[in-house]
């Protein structure tokens, strides 16, 4: 079976390539990636996916299913497995960290399954849904998808990133965005300056606040922070000013501690400096990475006879965070990274965008298809794969990992 879908990846080679490169050429941010969203269903939707367009109330998202009638959310039968393809660009870096990869590889990995599994004569069996996912690098639609039940009854959720290592799995912390406003008082900073109470100040001493803080902060956990309006006028003492924060925890735990510092700490500086303050959440939350290591031990397996050999992560290295957090929180998922330029390099850099419409990015792009589909041939072939999965996926979360 294996040979099979490693000969409909390349039967679909520059076809798959093709969309990579449309995708790369015409990049959009997220939420409007209709182009895309749209080239992706009607692919599979040519190759007899039943597709179904806008799930998730994202206009830009889809879910093309083969196989499996009837149970729970989108999934139908079991064994279930979900690809999922990621789109959207960089605002004025374009593809700078290789979502058109992700995508065409999905695409390629779903295809090859269907193709494969339909020409052995014994169809499916289970479920293979093929996931369009939106907004990865702002908003989340993988939060969204999550919260609309798309991932119930689901067993396995497959994808790969492009990066500058050669990883089993991705160190993805947890993230969020917080909004911070105060509110003060304006006045005549020279005719009336005891009238006014300086909104801006207090935004300024909640950075320094956050400053401290941030020295004892654990491993994966940090705060970032801009001003997003400190007033309008050097004239005018701010009556209004605000910042908007990314916090990051190495667990969403960690995530959640830090959050409530952020808090604790904008309160105090509000009652030092007799600012009202308002503390809110932009977007939904990125939970932690949890690699199913039986998933991946079996992509890294497929991958390596095609040439590239995944090692485990660089101890205390972390790369971000991704809304596919909240898929592996849920069910067993993989997030292998596949390197398309040297460790030198960096992704979100033009140099990356550029690399990501490369000969070595075809490679890798081709190589993480095949090793996809062969691990999705897993879970709907062999009656143990799902259960291992399952078992690794619970001792996990028992042990808060």
């Amino acid at each position: 079976m294996y040979a099979r879908v490693g000969k409909e990846v390349a039967a679909r080679a520059d076809r798959l390539w093709d969309v990579g490169l449309a995708l790369h050429h015409e990049p959009e941010t997220a939420y409007e990636e209709h182009g895309a969203s749209r080239l992706l269903a009607d692919e599979l939707e040519r190759e007899g996916f039943r597709v179904e367009r806008g799930v998730a109330g994202l206009p830009t998202a889809f879910a093309a299913r083969a196989g499996g009638e009837g149970g729970r959310g989108t999934a139908g039968g079991r064994p279930c497995v979900v690809l999922l393809m990621e789109y959207d660009a960089l605002p004025l870096l374009g593809h700078a960290c290789g979502h058109n990869l992700i995508a065409a590889a999905g695409l390629g990995a779903a295809l090859a399954v269907r193709a494969a599994l339909d020409g052995d004569g014994g169809g499916i069996g289970g479920t293979l849904l093929a996931v369009g996912a939106p907004a990865e690098e702002r908003g989340g639609g993988k939060v969204a998808e999550v919260e609309a039940g798309l991932f119930e009854g689901v067993d396995a959720a497959l994808m790969f990133h492009p990066g500058v290592y050669d990883w089993r799995w991705a160190p993805l912390t947890a993230s969020a965005q917080i909004r911070v406003g105060f509110h003060g008082r304006a006045a005549h900073p020279t005719g009336s300056p005891t009238e006014g109470i300086d909104a801006l100040g207090a935004l300024i001493q909640l950075f320094n606040a956050l400053g401290v803080l941030h020295k004892r902060l654990p491993s994966g956990s940090h705060v970032q922070g801009i001003v997003t309006d400190g007033g309008r006028a050097t004239n005018i003492v701010p009556e209004y000013a605000e910042g908007l924060f990314g916090l990051r925890g190495g667990t969403t735990t960690a995530l959640e501690e830090l959050v409530e510092e952020l808090r604790t700490c904008a309160r105090g500086v509000a009652l030092a400096t007799g600012t009202t303050v308002e503390v809110t959440d932009v977007g939904g939350r990125y939970e932690h990475f949890r690699d199913n290591d039986v998933l991946s031990g079996l992509f890294a397996g497929h991958l390596e006879r095609a040439g590239v050999r995944l090692t485990e992560p660089e101890a205390g290295v972390y790369l971000g965070s991704s809304d596919i957090g909240n898929v592996s929180t849920r069910v067993p998922a993989i997030h292998p990274f596949l390197a398309i330029m040297g460790a030198d390099g960096s992704d979100h850099t033009p140099e990356f965008a550029e690399a990501a419409a490369g000969p070595r990015a075809r490679r890798a792009m081709l190589a993480a298809a095949g090793a996809l589909a062969c691990t999705a041939v897993d879970v709907l072939l062999r009656a143990d794969v799902p259960e291992r999965a399952w078992d690794r996926f619970r001792e996990k979360a028992a042990a808060g990992l």
